[in-house]
């Protein structure tokens, strides 16, 4: 379990942790999540099925909606490993290289769907503010585009996080406070100095609040076009088509600010509620989003229903 170093002894093995005082019922526990696993990756596959098989869903509302499910089952299969090795072996033990990768991919695919939602609410911005040039700003090939181009900045932006990890040294504490690793979570476990961690951190945080300004400037812009529309019933149908993408955003961001709000100022409150919160905030973004835009966004219910019923008949 553990490797000497020269001067002191080096922890070779991290300590995840399920629910404590709740580790006999961990059993049932994990049904739940295994269910709500499942419904996830399911949903957003099949949002990626109707999207990539359907001519009439190739548009761009519906290829950023399939970023953003990608980013879902990704943030789904980044924690999933470690949920299900605590909750049905028991097995809480990883090693420092697979906590750093698998940070790597919880805080790149998080960054990533913060990245999509401000895309999204761009695309919602055009398509209501300037509805008659907006096939032609929105190009496949831009859209493809500006995939690639947050993708690749949020890789250089999540890069440096297990790079800067795996220079510290695990020294004494072994006992994370999650299911699974985070980057906050990790280097406070360090017995060196972890300063650029923190400042670097910090900085990461500060990009995750400029999506979220950016994408309520964007929605104080369609509110003051939408009020510029004399009739009421136009109104309403137009922020209808926000109503699905602005749950989107409410789902995401509110388990992270209540998460930073129980961790700011409620230190002392029980480990149990902090650990709810941040399994929250990585199982239920990729349950809801499918269910949200299923239900609101009737070209994706109405073929999810039509192959149901050709199941049946």
């Amino acid at each position: 379990m553990f490797t000497v170093n020269s001067s002191e002894t080096e922890i070779s093995t991290f300590f995840l942790i399920g629910i404590p005082g709740m580790e006999h019922a961990h059993i049932w526990v994990s049904i739940p999540i295994c269910l709500m696993y499942l419904i996830a990756i399911l949903g957003n596959c099949t949002i990626l099925f109707f999207i990539k098989t359907e001519p009439s869903l190739h548009e761009p509302m519906y290829y950023f909606l399939s970023m953003l499910a990608l980013s879902d089952l990704g943030l789904s299969l980044s924690s999933l490993p470690t949920m299900l090795r605590i909750f049905l072996f028991n097995a809480p033990g990883i090693s420092p290289d697979a906590c750093f990768a698998q940070e790597f991919f919880i805080h790149g695919f998080s960054a990533m769907e913060s990245s999509v939602l401000l895309i999204m609410s761009f695309d919602r911005f055009i398509a209501i503010c300037n509805p008659l040039r907006y096939t032609s700003i929105l190009t496949s090939a831009r859209v493809t585009k500006i995939g690639l181009a947050f993708s690749f900045k949020n890789v250089l932006l999540i890069l440096p996080f297990p790079l800067t990890l795996k220079h510290l040294r695990y020294c004494k504490k072994t006992l994370l406070s999650h299911s699974y690793c985070l980057h906050q979570d990790v280097m406070k476990l360090a017995c060196s100095d972890n300063k650029v961690n923190v400042i670097y951190g910090l900085f990461v945080a500060v990009t995750g609040t400029l999506d979220l300004g950016f994408i309520f400037m964007s929605y104080m812009m369609i509110l003051k076009a939408v009020l510029s529309i004399a009739s009421q019933k136009q109104r309403l149908k137009v922020l209808n088509t926000c109503v699905s993408h602005i749950c989107a955003v409410l789902i995401f961001y509110v388990p992270i600010f209540s998460l930073t709000v129980i961790y700011q100022f409620a230190k002392h409150s029980s480990p149990i509620v902090r650990i709810f919160m941040a399994d929250v905030f990585l199982l239920v973004p990729p349950l809801m989003n499918p269910i949200v835009y299923c239900v609101k966004s009737q070209q994706i219910r109405n073929m999810v229903l039509g192959k149901l019923c050709q199941k049946h008949s």
